[in-house]
């Protein structure tokens, strides 16, 4: 009977290593808190059918359609 040892010198050797060495996790910086009133820019897809119906009344179409938005998020 011969004896073995339960574990692989190089493999506990390499990840011990490993440990050590291995860049830790970039923590994300805390987002800051949002401003009443401010407004972001996004990108958005709309169907044109929808976008003709807001453009329709002319300018403030932008308006028009964020309070729309407000409204179907119970805002």
């Amino acid at each position: 009977m011969s004896r073995r040892p339960t574990y692989d010198p190089r493999t506990a050797a390499e990840k011990a290593f490993k440990a050590v060495t291995a860049p830790k996790p970039a923590e994300l910086p805390p987002k800051p808190p949002s401003l009443p009133g401010v407004k972001e820019m996004v990108s958005l897809r709309i169907d044109r059918d929808v976008l003709d119906f807001f453009q329709a009344d002319g300018p403030g179409w932008q308006e028009r359609i964020n309070a729309a938005l407000r409204k179907a998020a119970g805002k």
